[in-house]
């Protein structure tokens, strides 16, 4: 009785236990005082002629962070469901570099594009070369789940070897090209709406939805939340762990293509030598901060989204109060290790 009564004087004792022990409402709360701070370091850093000037460079800040980081959040999103399974990608960046140079090599308008030398321009051109460089990176992410699935490898391993021989093998063959991508290509991304460049924002809402759906409403989603949280039980339970985690690797794959074409559209470049470089770090660091356990089985799509938003957001207050931008791998590296910390805190 006494309990109850203390309980009720005290109006924090609710949010301090949804702290605790809901991750999502703890992530978005951690998003929240993000935003306010971003809020506060735009209103100090720039000046205003009025409200609405105001609000028109608040919004533009946001579209442009929402714009810059929609390849790493639709990355992040596979690699959500890497971490639930109980497994890691440290090979994303070198796949996503790789994949890009795979449609460079498709769509150039020189002497190395591939569909150009067979007389397919245009239109057929770049549908085809979108649909053969997911379909080619979903192989890659396919070779990762074969060897982490039947070849019995630690995904630690497996994809460390992965991210030097992807990478390697893209700068062999790509070492001294010169590529140009057609215009039409630039499209994809660069189309306007509304008089704002937003369609990679909508790239990554459609791959939330998608990937919001197959873990909630579908036996794949379910299976990788069940091996992840203990996979004997699921094997004996008649799960075929091993196709789950073929599957995984190979959704992975997938969304690394998708984010590849969109960036790739988006800035109509691909630096070989340092593309897709510390992508595999940001993923994690949004999937580990949104909520997901690194020992598997516990984690979230939408934990993921505000994961991923407060790292981008953490980015540019990081540029908006002018620290060194060498500095901001150390504040990802420091967000890594807290909220596994947190996790621990929270088991124990």
């Amino acid at each position: 009785m006494e309990k109850t009564e203390q309980i009720k004087r005290n109006p924090f004792t609710g949010f301090i236990r949804l702290w605790r022990t809901n991750p999502l409402f703890s992530t978005g709360m951690a998003l929240v005082v993000m935003v306010i701070l971003q809020t506060i370091a735009i209103s100090v850093n720039s000046t205003f002629s009025s409200p609405a000037d105001w609000f028109g460079k608040w919004i533009s800040n946001w579209l442009n962070i929402l714009r810059n980081n929609a390849g790493i959040g639709i990355i992040s999103l596979g690699m959500a469901f890497v971490i639930i399974s109980g497994g890691i990608d440290l090979s994303v960046g070198s796949l996503y570099a790789a994949a890009g140079a795979f449609c460079l090599v498709l769509l150039d308008t020189g002497a190395v594009g591939l569909l150009n030398k067979i007389g397919l321009t245009g239109a057929p051109a770049i549908l085809l070369a979108v649909l053969l460089t997911i379909l080619f990176a979903l192989l890659l992410g396919e070779c990762n789940g074969l060897l982490i699935s039947y070849g019995k490898l630690p995904p630690f391993i497996a994809t460390l070897g992965a991210m030097q021989i992807f990478r390697s093998v893209m700068q062999y063959f790509m070492r001294g090209q010169n590529v140009a991508l057609p215009s039409e290509f630039l499209v994809i991304s660069q189309a306007s709406i509304g008089g704002q460049r937003i369609m990679p924002i909508l790239y990554w809402a459609m791959a939330v939805v998608v990937m919001y759906v197959v873990s909630k409403h579908t036996a794949f989603g379910r299976h990788v939340f069940a091996v992840g949280s203990n996979e004997r039980t699921t094997s004996l339970s008649g799960v075929n762990v091993k196709s789950v985690k073929r599957r995984v690797y190979a959704v992975m794959g997938l969304l690394v293509g998708v984010a590849s074409i969109l960036q790739l559209s988006r800035i109509g470049s691909l630096d070989y030598a340092s593309g897709g470089s510390g992508y595999e770090m940001d993923a994690i660091a949004a999937v580990v901060v949104g909520g997901t356990s690194m020992s598997g089985g516990k984690g979230s799509i939408i934990g993921t989204v505000f994961g991923t938003l407060i790292v981008a957001v953490m980015n540019n207050l990081l540029n908006l109060i002018g620290v060194d931008p060498y500095l901001s791998s150390a504040f990802k590296g420091a967000i890594i290790i807290g909220a596994v910390l947190l996790q621990r805190k929270e088991r124990n």
